[in-house]
């Protein structure tokens, strides 16, 4: 389920959308449908890519459509001039005796680009596409051939070049594989892959919580290949039933741990490129309740860096290993009273003698520089800030690149500060550009790729020089979704804050109707993710989410959002008060903060709302059942009802054990509150979903029945967490505003 005191409705940040020309209200163009929303092309942003920079960043490669038509082509640009070159053009990826080219849906390129290595027609495994074909490109001799022949279709996973690109590796059937480009020659590096013991790939809470996929690494010299290990003969099978696919039902069984259950049990060895047998990593302590959340090489061919997470996830080991003798040691340890964190800004300086690692050890997210045998931790971004993200180090200028919103949590820019620690971070996005900006930064960092995006703006996408921020060329404008949203009608958005249980202040935002009138009253609606890290009041672009409350508010509604405490970017404490009892707090905050938007003159209190999916809907019932009188319906989209249902990985991780944390398991349940329901609700689950079980909702459903409370429901037979594909998007937010015109509108059709 993989987030600054002021007065009330003090405003930090208004964002002036577009004002309403006369006549528009007779426009269809200027009023928005769900089918507009999910199913038309019109506000549909531009893709671009995938790309890769190539050497020192002075020139980069993407995916265009060929133009011969079909297809696509690999083209590189210089990155200071936007020189084009097409490298390999649709037709060298048609293979023989087809019609059609090679639909590109990844590539990477070996070291000397004379090989392409293309995925396509992939298939879904848990919550990604991450299986399917692969095929390589000789540029110089002009062949294609594809790789694993001897597999069946689309099972190839995580294939990548050795590093001198005269192999390549992957993963079928759970078992590990190496294959020569020159003679076609595979070698088979493991032997026992099966349903339940996973070779080089990850089980679904490992995907799904430590966000695990590719579960091997080449060594930097291409000798070995490093990999994980899970047995999971003893995690519980959960039957998911389809209904739908014949006239008999069937079952689906998903080895899923739930919250206090065994997990898989998980080891790293390290296995010659050529086979041979495996040297198992020496790691201490029991393996199906410790977590081995990262690995790879520790910039050499000899050792690994390995996280290692205990199973309440309040300590984490980074360990070295040798991989001759899979010896290990620990060099560093973080703990918390709550949990800590894994890390992936992890970069090897000074020639792998020190690391960059991040830490809540003064209060706040920062990033430290520390020594290979963890002697030595040095700070390098001090301040009462979260640092979000690390880009890159440039080790020859001795900076670090960052990404952090210092002043407005709602935001996020780049920056960078000396490696040694000395003098005050340093901002390069320019100021007068406020928003949500991200970099994919090319080696050497003179270059970025930059996107940027506001609230109810779509993204830009443009390369950037360093440090000065200069923009070379724009990539993707979205000029046409932007035309598209500027004949809607709009009213105003604006970021504030309101005050939350405690006296604590809360950020968020709302969006007006269009001819909003302060004179009258309007029923609101709140929007509420609010789950440990997360954040919904965010100065970004919203997508389809945001369309969809754009369409409430030419309704007549105000939408609006508010992130409690246990979001993200507000520092540690903020977010860890929450440990141990997932849903009380954040619970409170948003009822506290509706109840005072409520007295806001144009709000109509006895007409609010609230709505959210997932950790959402797990808050939209918290909410409706423990504040009755300050909500009349809520709208709760696969929700969790109770954290026994949920996975280990997750639950645990904030709410500790069940078998040690009864009573905070039910004191955030909203199965614990259902005697206090008042208002409306609206329950809407997937019977698919793999990740927040239709359980769930059976249990909330015999709980509401238990206390003769009525309800509207609706199940979608065999759609996943996401309740998607086909015209699924458009029924369900269909659904979503009929009830609400019905529960806060009392029937009307709202239109300013």
């Amino acid at each position: 389920m993989r987030s600054h005191p002021s007065r009330l409705l003090a405003a930090c940040v208004v964002l002036l959308l577009w004002s309403v020309p006369p006549g528009w209200a007779q426009d269809a163009s200027a009023i928005l449908t769900n089918a507009r929303i999910f199913s038309s092309p019109e506000f549909r942003t531009e893709r671009f890519g995938p790309s890769r920079w190539l050497g020192d960043g002075s020139s980069y490669t993407t995916v265009e459509a060929s133009a011969s038509g079909s297809g696509q082509d690999l083209v590189r640009y210089a990155t200071e001039t936007g020189d084009r070159e097409v490298l390999v053009r649709s037709r060298e990826l048609t293979p023989e005796g087809s019609q059609t080219s090679l639909r590109i849906e990844n590539y990477s390129w070996s070291g000397d680009l004379n090989k392409l290595l293309v995925y396509t027609n992939s298939e879904r495994v848990w919550r990604t596409n991450t299986r399917g074909d692969y095929w390589v490109l000789d540029r110089t001799t002009k062949t294609l051939r594809q790789v694993g022949r001897f597999a069946e279709p689309s099972t190839l996973m995580f294939a990548k070049f050795s590093p001198d690109g005269t192999r390549i590796g992957y993963v079928v059937a759970n078992d590990l594989y190496v294959e020569d480009l020159a003679d076609g020659r595979v070698t088979r590096l493991t032997r026992d892959g099966s349903r339940t013991r996973i070779n080089g790939t990850f089980d679904w809470v490992y995907e799904e919580e430590l966000g695990l996929q590719d579960g091997w690494r080449w060594s930097p010299d291409g000798a070995h290949i490093a990999y994980w290990q899970l047995e999971a003969d003893r995690v519980r099978d959960f039957m998911m039933i389809r209904t739908t696919d014949s006239v008999y039902s069937s079952v689906v069984p998903v080895q899923y741990p739930k919250a206090g259950e065994e997990n898989s049990s998980a080891r790293i060895g390290v296995v010659s490129a050529s086979g041979g047998p495996t040297t198992w990593l020496r790691i201490a302590g029991d393996p199906r309740n410790n977590y081995l959340a990262r690995m790879d090489w520790a910039s050499s061919s000899v050792e690994l860096v390995v996280q290692k997470l205990n199973r309440l996830q309040n300590t984490l080991d980074v360990l070295l290993a040798d991989a001759r003798t899979g010896e290990v040691h620990s060099v560093l340890t973080e703990r918390d009273s709550a949990w800590v964190e894994v890390v992936d800004d992890f970069i090897w300086l000074e020639g792998g003698k020190a690391f960059t690692w991040l830490s809540e050890r003064d209060g706040w997210n920062h990033v430290y520089v520390v020594s290979r045998d963890g002697s030595k931790v040095r700070l390098v971004t001090p301040g009462e800030y979260d640092v979000i993200d690390v880009l890159d180090v440039d080790a020859k200028g001795e900076w670090l690149y960052f990404i952090a919103s210092p002043e407005n949590p709602a935001q996020r820019y780049l920056w960078r500060a000396r490696i040694d620690g000395r003098g005050r971070p340093e901002r390069l996005t320019p100021s007068g550009s406020e928003g949500s900006h991200a970099y994919d930064m090319a080696p050497g960092n003179r270059w970025a790729l930059h996107a940027f995006s506001r609230f109810g703006t779509p993204p830009t996408l443009d390369v950037v020089r360093l440090p000065d921020h200069m923009s070379s060329r724009v990539l993707v404008d979205n000029a046409d979704v932007r035309q598209n949203l500027e004949r809607l009608r709009t009213g105003t958005a604006e970021f504030f804050t309101l005050p939350g249980a405690d006296g604590v202040t809360l950020n968020a935002w709302m969006m007006k109707p269009p001819g909003f009138d302060p004179s009258r009253r309007y029923p609101v609606l709140f929007y509420v993710y609010g789950g440990p890290g997360s954040q919904t009041v965010s100065d970004s672009w919203g997508g389809s989410r945001y369309l969809w409350h754009l369409l409430l508010t030419q309704k007549g509604y105000i939408v609006a959002s508010v992130d409690n405490r246990g979001t993200g970017a507000r520092g540690r404490d903020w977010r860890k008060l929450i440990y141990g009892q997932l849903g009380v707090v954040e619970t409170r905050d948003q009822a506290a903060a509706a109840e005072a938007f409520g007295r806001v003159p144009f709000v109509d209190a006895s007409r609010m709302g609230i709505w959210g999916w997932s950790y959402g809907g797990f808050m939209s019932l918290n909410t409706l059942f423990q504040a009755p009188d300050v909500y009349r319906a809520a709208v709760s989209v696969a929700p969790v009802t109770h954290w026994k249902f949920y996975d280990t990985i997750y639950t645990e991780r904030y709410n500790g054990l069940p078998q040690d944390n009864a009573d905070g398991y039910d004191r955030g349940s909203p199965l614990s509150y259902v005697d206090g329901m008042k208002g409306e609700l609206l329950l809407i689950h997937g019977s698919g979903d793999d990740n927040v079980h239709y359980q769930n909702s059976e249990a909330l459903i015999n709980a509401l029945v238990a206390a003769n409370k009525p309800f509207a429901m609706m199940e979608y037979p065999n759609r996943t967490h996401s309740i998607s594909g086909g015209n699924t998007s458009v029924h369900l937010f269909n659904t979503i505003t009929r009830f609400l015109d019905e529960r806060l509108a009392g029937g009307q059709v709202l239109t300013p």
